[in-house]
């Protein structure tokens, strides 16, 4: 079941960094370089290895809801400041 957990996290992870890859082909609006590879995948593989950890190790149902919740809403924040900089802190994008 693990192997299969972790199976699932890297086919979505690289499936999802493939549509900006698709796009690049397809546009000049997306212009991603390899450290924005690097960093969404590290984002991507980071939340779902995390989301599997909490699923796996959390025993209460609405613990395990409220942490990987909690976690989602970190991954899409970082990425919002990371791409636009709604926070307008150091690390922004723009």
């Amino acid at each position: 079941m693990k192997n299969k957990r972790l199976f699932i996290i890297i086919v979505t992870a690289s499936f999802l960094l493939a549509i900006p890859v698709i796009a690049m082909q397809l546009t000049n609006e997306v212009d991603w370089n390899l450290f924005d590879f690097v960093i969404m995948g590290a984002l991507l593989f980071g939340t779902g290895l995390s989301i599997d950890f909490i699923l796996r190790k959390v025993k209460t149902v609405k613990n395990k809801i409220i942490i990987c919740g909690v976690i989602i809403i970190l991954f899409f924040l970082i990425w919002a400041e990371l791409a636009v900089g709604i926070l307008g802190t150091p690390f922004a994008g723009s």
